[in-house]
């Protein structure tokens, strides 16, 4: 079994699915592919026509879309359960995945962890209008998930999913912004989730750090 998985190390996506094989207990290959970079590589977009990662690739048949790949690790692979069995749970699973592509990525991540935090990072002053509206947005969409959330252990019910997965590669950047914390703690349910999945180890085990400052 050769599995390669294709992806930026700061991407959100590409930490979803390493998260999601570091759950499973997969070994894998993992290969740099910049998407930012003027010119992607050709061999690259062979693979993925539009140049954006993540891309799992599994003794030559290749896969992107981030929810293909991890729908299609748990179903490959021996190892937990990520997507319950039961229909309403999967239904809210599929749900609390969509609101977070819909919703959160832009304001927890592109708005307040790279205004409030990456450009602070690097030397650089963030955009306090873009933080703003992060900020605002990004509680509309924690109450929406707060809601969503069951009364147990993870986000579904008492197993860890992939939607677990995929709200936590988010809120593992949101949360190093100050504000963001703040927002997190204010929602006792999310606050706790989050408290409990970011110590498992599948979390230190893919941590991707910050890109280095400039000189």
């Amino acid at each position: 079994m050769a599995l390669i998985l294709h992806g930026y190390r700061y991407s959100v996506y590409v930490r979803i699915v390493r998260l999601v094989l570091a759950e499973k207990g997969l070994a894998y290959e993992q290969v740099e592919v910049n998407p930012f970079a003027a010119d992607v590589p050709a061999d690259y977009l062979a693979l993925h026509p539009f140049g954006r990662v993540p891309t799992l690739v599994h003794d030559g048949f290749a896969l992107y879309e981030t929810g293909a790949i991890t729908r299609y690790v748990d179903r490959a692979f021996p190892g937990p359960a990520l997507q319950p069995a039961d229909p309403k749970r999967l239904a809210r699973m599929d749900q609390i995945v969509g609101v977070v592509d819909a919703y959160a990525y832009w304001p927890l991540v592109r708005q307040v962890f790279v205004h409030d935090v990456v450009r602070p990072h690097m030397g650089a002053a963030g955009d306090a209008a873009e933080l703003e509206k992060g900020l605002e947005s990004a509680a509309r969409v924690l109450d929406a998930l707060e809601a969503l959330a069951a009364a147990e252990t993870w986000l579904t019910g008492s197993d860890i999913s992939l939607a677990d997965c995929h709200l936590g590669a988010m809120v593992a950047y949101f949360a190093q912004s100050p504000r963001g914390a703040e927002l997190l703690a204010a929602r006792p349910r999310l606050a706790a989730w989050w408290q409990r999945l970011g110590a498992r180890p599948s979390f230190a085990a893919t941590e991707p750090g910050l890109p280095a400052p400039a000189r």
